[in-house]
């Protein structure tokens, strides 16, 4: 197992620590998974709020994943993916993909409102997940869990992660 540096970053207008139960189940799966929660916030739904914040951690060589709940809806606040998307050097494009075939499986149609996305900036992974838990447990449990595993195989961005740089 290598363990990776990972951030929780809620974005949510009405959470707070005490009531955030899926940046909570991020930040409980991380440590499970033999990784280190480096730091973990709550934004408002605000573009900007968000970017400052995930930029921030982009920035920062020790954080090698970011893992955000919320705001990847379709109401006015809702702005997650315009706010990470620009910062991405490459997307996960699959990502978002696979989340939405394997949520139809569990909500049907409904996932079509769901706008998770994934990219790649500074050699920083970024994985934005709805705010629902059980959103966040589908995301973390059935995709992005075995990606941060070496282990996991045929392949998994962990064993990638020293030749983002190249």
């Amino acid at each position: 197992m290598t363990a990776l540096n990972c951030t929780v970053l809620t974005i949510s207008d009405t959470r707070s620590l005490d009531d955030d139960k899926s940046g909570d189940y991020l930040c409980d799966a991380v440590g499970k998974a033999g990784h280190v929660l480096t730091d973990r916030a709550i934004v408002k739904d605000d573009i900007y709020a968000i970017r400052a914040r995930v930029s921030e951690w982009i920035a920062d060589p020790g954080v090698q994943v970011i893992l955000t709940t919320g705001g990847t809806g379709f109401t006015g606040r809702d702005s997650t993916p315009e706010a990470v998307s620009v910062l991405f050097d490459k997307e996960i494009g699959g990502f978002g993909e696979l989340f939405r075939q394997i949520s139809y499986e569990e909500i049907g149609a409904s996932t079509i409102q769901s706008r998770a996305v994934g990219g790649l900036a500074n050699a920083t992974l970024i994985f934005s997940l709805p705010g629902s838990s059980n959103a966040v447990k589908t995301g973390w449990e059935k995709i992005i869990r075995n990606q941060l595993d070496i282990n996991f195989k045929p392949c998994n961005f962990a064993e990638l992660i020293p030749r983002f740089l190249e």
